[in-house]
């Protein structure tokens, strides 16, 4: 990813950060819990609307940067836009899945 400039560091930055979340957040224990923190189901959920909002603060107060002529680097505002755009569907997706499933267990005969 180096050829590719600014961007592509940064976006190779990005990818090493989702990894190594990821990681943390499949190393369980005997006992089904996670080993890198003691939060559950809600407080996950919590942190990563709160983690989607932030991203699309920062996204909007860049781009209103950008548009005032106070950031001069358009890549950097195009990437923030995409992760937040991405964070945003992935949300999304989340939503319907819960939603789709929660739909399934209220139809399960008793």
């Amino acid at each position: 990813m180096s050829g590719i400039g600014p961007i592509g560091s940064s976006m190779g930055s990005v990818h090493t950060q989702v990894l190594k979340r990821a990681e943390q957040a499949l190393q369980t224990d005997k006992s089904g819990h996670s080993e890198a923190s003691g939060q559950g189901f809600t407080d996950r959920i919590t942190d990563a609307l709160g983690q989607v909002s932030d991203a699309q603060n920062k996204t909007a107060d860049l781009a209103k940067a950008y548009e005032m002529g106070m950031e001069h680097d358009l890549s950097k505002v195009m990437v923030s836009q995409q992760v937040s755009s991405l964070g945003f569907q992935l949300t999304l997706n989340v939503r319907n899945k819960v939603l789709s499933a929660y739909k399934d267990i209220m139809n399960m005969p008793v």
